[in-house]
């Protein structure tokens, strides 16, 4: 445990707040400024706290276990620093160099940008866009119209160059907030849509994801971006998982209820602390494979997706097996253990997280 519970309670004490309002009280977000959590992966020179990517999956898992709403925030501001590297110095300073800067935005390439003097103009709308509504930065990709607007990429012949996306830093005040985030947990998050309509971007605030230009010192940075956010939404998952066990137990011995219920208690806390440990050394040999080799293999990249994707489905598992057992009591939804299922089925419906195999 990496909070001591007085800490854990000075959250917590909000959390029938933030799933019914859905919105985040301003104690909880200067917790976050406090504790410089969204700066866990900016440079120290940025005022931030820069992060090993092992110890931060553990701080996102402690985060998630005192209460969902703050480790999907968390994990997600926290995310948005990978693009100091990305931006030249000056622009990351100015960006990143302050107590309460948060990225919001979406890797969906669903806006159109047309290249003007000095810059971008751009277009779109971008969904689940985490932390909207306290956003002092706004990321989305956008695809360049080439003069060709009718021709799609999947249209092009064979052999013809794709279509170029770029990403693109945007002002708070470019952007227009849908207040659309109606899921049914995870509520406090403002993951909204942002809508961006004929903006101007300067050039110094656009990037590609292959491109460094700072910071390259920075070994988080030349993690692979996926891998690196199934770690971190894994670590939700299992966060989240562990905060439902807890109150699910807490719950069944109220209700002095039968011993298969207890039983199964038992047994998906076992099958969660083996998936953890499985996942946590999984996480901590990648990092020293990157440390010591400066990259990850293929094979290392693919085991810790496997790793990750195995830890949300068991997380997973837990609510699903074991919510059913519950009651009615666990049916109401400002239950504890109805407010931690909810958030957990949500986390865990992150394409990342998903497998079909």
């Amino acid at each position: 445990m990496l909070y001591t519970q007085q800490v854990i309670d000075s959250v917590r004490q909000y959390s029938l707040e933030m799933d019914k309002l859905r919105r985040i009280p301003k104690e909880v977000l200067d917790f976050i400024y406090d504790e410089r959590l969204f700066h866990l992966f900016v440079p120290d020179e940025l005022e931030g706290r820069m992060t090993a990517l092992p110890e931060a999956a553990r701080l996102f898992q402690a985060c998630s276990r005192i209460d969902g709403n703050l480790g999907w925030m968390v994990t997600i501001g926290a995310g948005g620093g990978f693009f100091a590297a990305l931006l030249e110095q000056d622009v990351s300073k100015e960006i990143f160099a302050r107590r309460d800067a948060v990225i919001a935005g979406s890797g969906m390439p669903t806006g159109t940008a047309r290249r003007v003097e000095g810059g971008y103009r751009v277009s779109g709308r971008w969904k689940y866009c985490s932390g909207s509504t306290y956003a002092t930065t706004f990321t989305a990709n956008a695809v360049i119209d080439s003069g060709n607007e009718s021709a799609k990429a999947s249209e092009l012949p064979s052999g013809a160059e794709a279509q170029e996306i770029r990403a693109f830093a945007f002002r708070p005040e470019q952007i227009r907030i849908l207040p659309d985030w109606n899921a049914f947990g995870l509520r406090a998050t403002a993951s909204h849509t942002m809508i961006a309509e004929d903006v101007f971007v300067p050039d110094n605030r656009t990037f590609l994801f292959d491109e460094m230009k700072s910071y390259e010192h920075e070994a988080i940075y030349r993690y692979p971006f996926l891998p690196f956010a199934q770690v971190s939404f894994a670590a939700v998952a299992i966060g989240i998982a562990e905060h439902f066990l807890a109150a699910a137990e807490a719950l069944a011995e109220a209700k002095g209820s039968e011993a298969y219920v207890m039983g199964k208690l038992k047994e998906h806390s076992g099958f969660l602390r083996d998936g953890e440990v499985n996942f946590y050394e999984t996480v901590e040999t990648s990092w020293r494979e990157l440390l010591q080799q400066g990259k990850l293999s293929v094979e290392t990249e693919a085991a810790v997706t496997t790793a990750s994707i195995g830890a949300a489905n068991t997380a997973r598992t837990c609510g699903q097996t074991l919510f059913p057992l519950l009651g009615l009591t666990a049916a109401m939804e400002d239950s504890e253990v109805n407010r931690c299922w909810r958030d957990l089925q949500t986390a865990c419906s992150h394409s990342l997280l998903r497998s079909y195999a």
